[in-house]
């Protein structure tokens, strides 16, 4: 297992996308804090870009390494050796080499410029975010074998959760806004990674005016140390349950 998961992480560490795709972070970062006078408004800027980009280049990239690596993974099945020791490798490859990627752009000049707890909870959240996305990533190429379908369906799953679902909740709120919905639309958060981020970190810096009509309730619920702790359990279970999903899938699939 360590051979494999040493294999997998040098290799998408040496790819030209990964690399990519931390010069960019590293520069939206630096630019961020060192052009605006408030660090507050840079960790804003940086909290938009790890919403959008940190998912959509973690389920994208993910699934495209698996499908093009669809060769060298029956290779190893053929090889005596544990359906779900190979499955561990390749998860814990992307995830290690995608979170080295992310720290390295974005977490320097967040330890550098932001404050400590701060900068070090949207860290947490982008690392959480990376692995929830590889998960689901990993789930939808066993889901289906074709390569265009699984892609589209990654790429559905993004807008999903960073577009979609955002404008379904505020459909709700409208619909039903004469009826006391706060505690229905707590629960209805917790069904997207995305908005759990969010909100979490909004809170931390004190910008809940922006999040309008629900900002107060989040607030009331997310903003102890109950509501954290209730809020990271429920990340962790979303980077859990897609990858323990697909880990049972694996071992059933014929390759």
């Amino acid at each position: 297992m360590g051979r494999i998961f040493k294999y997998v992480m040098l290799d998408i560490l040496k790819n030209k996308f990964v690399i990519a795709y931390m010069v960019m972070m590293s520069l939206v970062a630096w630019s961020a804090f060192t052009l605006e006078d408030n660090s507050a408004k840079g960790m804003l800027t940086l909290l938009n870009l790890i919403l959008l980009t940190v998912p959509l280049v973690s389920v994208l990239f993910s699934a495209i390494y698996i499908y093009n690596s669809s060769e060298f993974i029956e290779l190893l099945v053929s090889q005596p050796i544990k359906r779900s020791k190979i499955w561990l490798s390749l998860y814990w490859g992307l995830c290690g080499s995608l979170v080295t990627a992310f720290i390295i752009g974005a977490g320097i000049p967040l330890l550098l410029f932001a404050e400590f707890t701060i900068s070090l909870l949207m860290l947490v959240v982008g690392i959480l975010i990376t692995v929830i996305f590889v998960s689901l990533a990993l789930l939808s190429t066993i889901i289906y074998r074709d390569k265009a379908k699984g892609i589209g369906l990654t790429i559905l799953i993004w807008i999903y959760f960073a577009l979609l679902f955002d404008g379904l909740l505020l459909f709700l709120m409208f619909q039903f806004a004469d009826y006391p919905i706060e505690k229905p639309m707590v629960l209805m958060t917790a069904l997207s990674p995305l908005d759990l981020s969010r909100i979490l970190l909004l809170l931390q810096l004190d910008s809940t005016a922006i999040m309008g009509y629900t900002g107060a309730i989040f607030r009331n619920f997310f903003g102890n140390s109950v509501g954290m702790s209730i809020s990271f359990t429920l990340l962790i279970l979303w980077s859990t349950i897609p990858f323990l999903v697909s880990l049972k899938k694996f071992k059933k699939k014929d390759l």
